[in-house]
């Protein structure tokens, strides 16, 4: 069965694709527009991975990790724009548990996702070939 993916992200833009390639592919996507936010949900959902912004109101993106750690034993992927070259030393050496960059490549993007999640909470393969007659 799919997982239940929670993303937490200011951006209205940025939220709603994700949600819909998520969706698109088979996941229940769970959404918070602020780091508050972001936490009340993960707590009370228990999704299978969270995909969580950095700079935000209320948290910042370390400080839901903060606030998740020893509560919840969920996947926490950081979802950014920051990619100086430091950035992804600091996001993993925080105890985010993976780093992706913004913008997002949406070809690409469920695929990473996916490298996140066990074989067993993936959804199927779209099946995106044309239907031979």
């Amino acid at each position: 069965m799919p997982a239940t993916l929670l993303v937490i992200e200011d951006n209205a833009a940025n939220l709603e694709l994700v949600r819909f390639l998520l969706s698109h592919h088979g996941y229940t996507v769970l959404l918070a527009r602020d780091g508050p936010e972001g936490v009340e949900v993960a707590l009370r959902e228990r999704p299978g991975l969270i995909l969580c912004d950095l700079q935000m109101p209320g948290f910042d993106g370390y400080q839901v990790l903060q606030k998740l750690r020893g509560s919840i034993d969920t996947v926490v992927v950081a979802l950014t724009a920051f990619s100086m070259p430091n950035d992804r030393h600091n996001v993993l050496s925080a105890g985010f548990d993976g780093y992706m960059s913004k913008p997002i490549d949406p070809e690409k993007f469920v695929q990473e996702v996916e490298r996140y999640l066990p074989e067993s909470q993936r959804a199927p393969a779209l099946n995106t070939s044309a239907n031979p007659r």
